[in-house]
């Protein structure tokens, strides 16, 4: 099993990329890294990002390093499209390694019904269990690239369910199913399809909306952990671009000039390696054809309506320098939650290492921090709107 490995690492110029490097730095570590860095000059464009990674992963893994390899095989498959040959090849090739080197069994693995589709879930069972945690993703994730986590979480014996749902990892990328805010339903097909009862939902990136959107109609749902916060898509979406972009293409959504919006993004793909490949993706996860379609679909991935509803002991985890969600969203977040049961929110700093989105740089204390409220809450000991 791999370890959470401490510390964040300045590698690249770019912020984006840095980390991207420090996400798999995160669970590879020095000997990862070592790997890395007599490259990183060389990582300067996202046709040098993919061949360099698959290059590493393709000599890791001829040398018997079966969880190095695995991770710079997603380094490069992350930055790749559907258009690129070597994609789904080397997804399907990379995450079954990530289960090898994690140590998941087929036998951990069920396939759970949904409205037509079939969600892939894991039972990761501790020895000694405290409490059950049903995990999932966000936007662009693969739930065995969590396997660390989840299994460190069963290290201190809590039973561990995970699953992809509708526009995540194998459901988007086999079935074909694109992603929706209505997490309420498939949520209700993974419980039931368990037995369970009394669980703490735990949603990382945009999962921490799609948690609080699926808490707030699952009364099975006692505990919620958002990791980390995120409050409304579109507008992460618009802090990637200067304020007046960002309200220039809300304004341009919201008449319906979506052919303006179209040609506006063209342009700036053309420029912008990330921002092109940024709505590809978002195409994708979305099923739409069209960037203004794919921003539109954005719009309804927010927790302004369902907030309320939230009844639960709610944890919301944020990073003071997270670069995808504005730090306000966790206050924001806080703030719409005006009938939980409890509210507990934790900010995590430079000097943490935790700084980063979902706590990359310091796993080890976000999944400390996680299972002691975890403790606490199931106890009685969170304090009414803390």
């Amino acid at each position: 099993m791999s370890e959470l490995n401490v510390g964040w690492h300045e590698l690249h110029s770019d912020v984006s990329l840095n980390f991207q490097l420090n996400r798999w730095a995160a669970y590879g570590g020095p000997r990862w890294l070592a790997d890395v860095e007599p490259v990183l000059p060389m990582l300067r464009g996202y046709d040098v990002w993919r061949d360099t990674f698959v290059g590493l992963g393709e000599r890791a893994q001829s040398e018997g390093r079966t969880l190095d390899a695995a991770l710079h095989f997603r380094a490069a498959e992350f930055f790749m499209t559907g258009a690129d040959p070597r994609k789904e090849p080397l997804r399907k090739r990379l995450v079954a390694m990530l289960s090898d080197a994690c140590g998941i069994t087929p036998a951990m693995r069920r396939e759970v019904p949904f409205e037509g589709l079939r969600l892939p879930a894991w039972r990761l069972p501790a020895s000694r269990p405290r409490g059950t945690v049903v995990v999932f993703g966000g936007f662009d994730s693969y739930i065995e690239e969590f396997f660390p986590v989840l299994d460190t979480l069963r290290d201190r014996e809590w039973d561990v369910v995970a699953f992809e749902g509708p526009g995540q990892g194998s459901v988007l990328e086999d079935q074909h199913a694109a992603m929706t805010p209505d997490w309420h339903r498939p949520v209700p097909a993974v419980l039931d399809a368990f037995g369970l009862d009394d669980v703490t939902l735990v949603g990382i990136s945009l999962g921490g909306c799609l948690a609080m959107r699926a808490a707030a109609y699952e009364p099975r749902v006692k505990r919620v952990i958002a990791f980390d916060v995120l409050t409304d898509l579109l507008a992460v979406i618009e802090a990637q671009r200067p304020a007046a972009v960002g309200t220039l293409m809300r304004g341009l959504l919201a008449v319906g000039a979506g052919g303006i919006l179209d040609r506006a993004v063209a342009a700036v793909a053309q420029r912008q390696p990330l921002v092109e490949w940024g709505v590809t993706q978002a195409e994708h996860v979305f099923g739409r054809s069209r960037p203004s379609e794919a921003l539109d679909a954005a719009r309804a991935f927010h927790t302004r309506d369902v907030s309320s509803r939230v009844r639960q002991d709610v944890l919301l985890l944020g990073g003071a320098e997270d670069h995808y969600v504005p730090v306000h969203q966790l206050w924001d977040q806080a703030r719409l939650l005006t009938s939980a049961r409890s509210i507990t929110a934790r900010l995590f700093t430079a000097e943490e290492h935790a700084q980063a989105h979902c706590q990359v740089g310091n796993l080890p204390l976000a999944v400390r921090v996680m299972s002691e409220w975890m403790e606490g809450a199931q106890a009685g000991r969170t304090t009414a709107r803390s």
